[in-house]
């Protein structure tokens, strides 16, 4: 073909068709990057989205077996929310007081902390002289030169009253939100079969959604009471120990147990630091430690893995990745939901044979196949 000829259409498919994995793979990675810095950008909208469907998620079953009660769903939803919600603002107006004097407290403690591990403070107390001995000197020789400019920032009352705005806004909009999406039933099910065209594309799609609707919903409401009842079972504990604020602990507990590993550890030290300085001797101090370290041990060996199943066990290093990286895009609130967020990942990407592998790479162990042969499903490009 000489160069002014024209390029036939045969031969242009052809190109087209040999690049087109290449150009796939460019626009895949130009849609992750531009989704992820929406989700950063514009977290004050995508933050109370997510977490009510989230939350519709878990209470769905709920609000379905009151439906098959002869109770409407838009009722049960309103009062199921609102009975939720205003649970969790009486918890937290009964643990303020308790949580305003730990932190009223925090200063003493920590002294008497160094009180206790003074033997061990000689190696330590060294280093930080020898830092602080660099910086002064540092500072010394960079004044004369150098000159400083300080933004000032907002008072904290201003700080205060700004974010508790913003996590009124998040929390009301949540709520509504939450509220709609159980209202509604099956109307966005239906939306979805209905943005299919053949009779079996709408059959897969509904079984698709209903599946992933099942094992979530199942997923984060067993979480979240087995979550509960650990709270509650290490709150009982440390009263009859005699721990301070025991209840305290037992909230914090099941609120942080929604952070693999991280939650328990946190838990773990922050009762070993207040048990320290409330017991006289290391052996009494020990103890309360120990069992809440017993009780994340039970629940995370057994009581889980026995509930919840196999099937949804995930990869412990893609678990740190997803708490790392949404904890980043969304702070404490990203860091709770990361694993409900990696286990709708998983299951969405168990019914499609292209993303099959990426599922297997977040699961804990080896996928095993269906006894029984399902109708294959994949991902139109």
């Amino acid at each position: 073909m000489n160069a002014g000829e024209p390029i036939e259409p045969v031969e242009a498919d052809k190109a087209v068709q040999e690049k087109w994995p290449s150009l796939r793979g460019l626009v895949l990675g130009i849609f992750i990057i531009l989704l992820f810095s929406s989700l950063y950008f514009a977290r004050e909208f995508f933050m109370p989205v997510v977490l009510a469907f989230l939350f519709a998620l878990t209470l769905t079953p709920i609000v379905r077996f009151l439906r098959k009660r002869g109770i409407p769903s838009p009722i049960s939803a309103t009062l199921l929310v609102f009975f939720t919600a205003g649970s969790l603002a009486i918890a937290g107006y009964l643990l303020s007081g308790p949580v305003t004097d730990l932190v009223n407290e925090a200063p003493q403690i920590g002294s008497q902390i160094r009180e206790k591990l003074s033997e061990l403070r000689g190696p330590i107390d060294r280093l930080l002289r020898i830092s602080r001995d660099i910086d002064e000197a540092t500072d010394n020789v960079t004044a004369a030169d150098t000159q400083r400019v300080v933004v000032q920032q907002p008072g904290i009352i201003s700080r205060a009253a700004g974010n508790l705005l913003s996590a009124g806004t998040t929390v009301a909009i949540t709520l509504m939100l939450t509220v709609f999406l159980l209202a509604s039933g099956t109307l966005f099910y239906e939306k979805i079969v209905q943005s299919f065209g053949t009779l079996s594309d709408k059959k897969r799609a509904l079984r698709i959604v209903y599946d992933v609707e099942r094992e979530i919903s199942r997923y984060l409401l067993t979480v979240a009471v087995i979550n509960f009842c650990l709270g509650a079972a290490i709150g009982l504990g440390l009263w009859a120990i005699g721990m301070p604020m025991p209840f305290v602990w037992g909230a914090a507990a099941a609120l942080l147990n929604f952070l693999p590993y991280i939650g328990a550890a946190m838990t773990i030290i922050g009762v070993s630091a207040v048990s320290l300085v409330s017991f006289e001797t290391l052996t009494m101090a020990a103890i309360p430690p120990a069992f809440v370290l017993m009780c994340n041990i039970t629940e995370g060996q057994i009581v889980t893995p026995v509930t919840v199943g196999r099937r949804l066990e995930l990869n412990a290093v893609a678990v740190f990745i997803a708490v790392a990286f949404w904890s980043w895009l969304w702070g404490f609130i990203g860091a709770l939901i990361a694993v409900p967020i990696l286990v709708i990942i998983k299951v969405f990407c168990d019914h499609f044979d292209e993303l099959r592998p990426i599922g297997n790479f977040l699961a804990a162990h080896q996928a095993v196949e269906p006894s029984e042969p399902a109708e294959p499903v994949r991902a139109k490009t």
